[in-house]
């Protein structure tokens, strides 16, 4: 296994570290296991990393301009991509991902190594832009940095800088429409080459019927489309399709929750923090806080339930479940857990006797017997067992990210209120959706039951602590939400 190139100077030494990163997140993808991840990184750095030198130092063109080429990272990107495809050449093909491996022998693959006229559009507009242009693109769209932080490591001003991204995004638009005029097109597509640019020049003109049924069809249309619509939000999905390919989409999601966890998001500030330090006082500030609350809604509970103790029935109802004087706490989260919130009676005035002068004892209300986890009705209100707690053991969000005719992007957020060594997350789908691809996870699919396997570097969780995952999967008719969620085998409450 080859080790890792030694950079030149500081500032290699800096890039390096970034590189890396994005290296093996697109490595893990394309592998069948950390092991190979990690070798495969390794020896697609290394041939990269002497490719961009040898780019760096080589002869100059006419009008002292230097050949085109790409970003260092999706050039090295696109070094895992040919060093995979290398191993397949070499026998070593079972380290690989299986659908890698049909994508590599397929002619998807054959068009980012053919005639350059026929290459991806987002490759070669990418391609033609300037070298600092293509870096402020590919930061901003792809690897989902903040512009402060992308200003900071292109030395650009930050007042500016959303303005120049604007202006490049555009002359990325401009080589793209100039690109897609220049391929070899059949008479269809030729004849929608003027009408999609006019179309897409707009966010508020919608496609033709005519238009919109070509595009379904013709590939070669549809990435143009991507490439030349700025607005929407397409733009990052197009750069990865079109630069990476295999694989692009999930990269784009790792990557975008990588930023997440790097540069705190939801927090306004975060990015713009020179250091850790005031960020952990904060953190830490808070956890006091947060302890004091429940430190007195537990004191409060007990000098409450002291209080409504002469009140009671018989001495054996006086510590059930179902105090009916017993008032309900907020999600204090305490060890161990409250009752059950359906197990009260109805909150009253009168004192618990009166709440069972019919009967002269406390009744539950009955559970239904046989409940098919695997058939219960999408979207009914019935509840789970942890729906009836005010502290399930977890909390799941499904989240469809983006759907198209045959299939969809989604991603999973479970939150859990234990921490756990490592983790386990299962679901069923109800329309026969059929899971092809997963990042930050293992997948297992038996028939519509799928689960979903912590990978070797994100198995621990703090409790109250999130762990997410995406995949792809197909879906034909209908794509109903999944249902019955669990987590190491314990039902899961869905997030409101």
């Amino acid at each position: 296994m080859p080790d890792l190139p030694t950079p030149q100077d500081a500032t290699e030494a800096a890039l390096f570290s970034e590189c890396w990163d994005a290296v093996l997140a697109y490595a893990d993808l394309c592998t069948s296991g950390s092991t190979a991840a990690a070798q495969l990184g390794r020896e697609a750095f290394a041939h990269g990393t002497r490719e961009a030198r040898a780019a760096e130092t080589g002869p100059v063109r006419s009008a002292g301009r230097r050949a085109a080429r790409l970003p260092r990272i999706p050039q090295l990107l696109t070094a895992v991509r040919t060093t995979a495809a290398a191993w397949e050449e070499e026998g070593q093909g079972h380290k690989l991902d299986p659908d890698l491996r049909l994508w590599l022998n397929s002619d998807k693959a054959a068009r980012y190594t053919g005639p350059p006229l026929k290459r991806p559009l987002a490759l070669r507009g990418l391609r033609d832009l300037q070298q600092a242009d293509a870096e402020l693109l590919w930061l901003a769209e792809v690897e989902a940095l903040p512009l402060s932080v992308v200003a900071r490591r292109l030395g650009l001003d930050p007042a500016t800088a959303a303005d120049e991204l604007q202006q490049v995004r555009t002359l990325f638009r401009d080589r793209c429409h100039r690109n897609h005029l220049d391929t070899p097109m059949d008479a269809p597509c030729r004849s929608y080459a003027r009408l999609l640019d006019a179309v897409t020049r707009s966010s508020a003109a919608e496609a033709p019927g005519d238009l919109s049924r070509h595009l379904a069809t013709c590939v070669q249309c549809a990435e143009a489309a991507a490439c030349l619509r700025l607005h929407g939000g397409g733009l990052p999905g197009a750069l990865a399709g079109g630069v990476i390919g295999w694989g692009g989409l999930a990269y784009l999601e790792r990557r975008r929750r990588a930023a997440e966890v790097r540069l705190g998001a939801g927090r306004p500030d975060a990015a713009d923090k020179a250091t850790g330090e005031p960020e952990d006082g904060e953190q830490k500030a808070r956890v006091a806080r947060n302890g004091l609350l429940v430190a007195a809604v537990l004191v409060s509970v007990l000098a409450l339930g002291v209080s409504m103790m002469p009140f009671g029935g018989s001495g054996d109802d006086l510590g059930a479940p179902g105090d009916a004087g017993r008032q309900p706490v907020a999600d204090p989260n305490p060890d161990p857990p409250l009752p059950s919130a359906p197990d009260l009676p109805p909150a009253t005035s009168k004192p618990a006797d009166n709440a069972t002068e019919n009967t002269g004892k406390s009744e539950k209300p009955a559970k239904p017997e046989g409940r098919n986890r695997h058939t219960e009705p999408q979207g009914t209100s019935t509840p789970t067992k942890d729906d009836e707690s005010e502290n399930p053991a977890c909390r799941v969000e499904y989240d469809l990210v983006n759907q198209w005719p045959d299939g969809f992007q989604a991603t999973v957020t479970v939150t859990s209120g234990k921490p756990l060594d490592t983790w386990r997350v299962s679901w069923s789908f109800r329309d026969g959706q059929q899971v092809g691809q997963m990042w930050d996870a293992s997948v297992s699919q038996d028939g519509s039951r799928v689960t979903a396997t912590a990978a070797d570097y994100n198995k621990s969780v703090p409790a109250g602590g999130d762990l997410a995952f995406g995949f792809l999967a197909s879906w034909h008719g209908k794509n109903s939400p999944p249902y019955d969620f669990t987590l190491n085998g314990q039902d899961c409450a869905k997030s409101s």
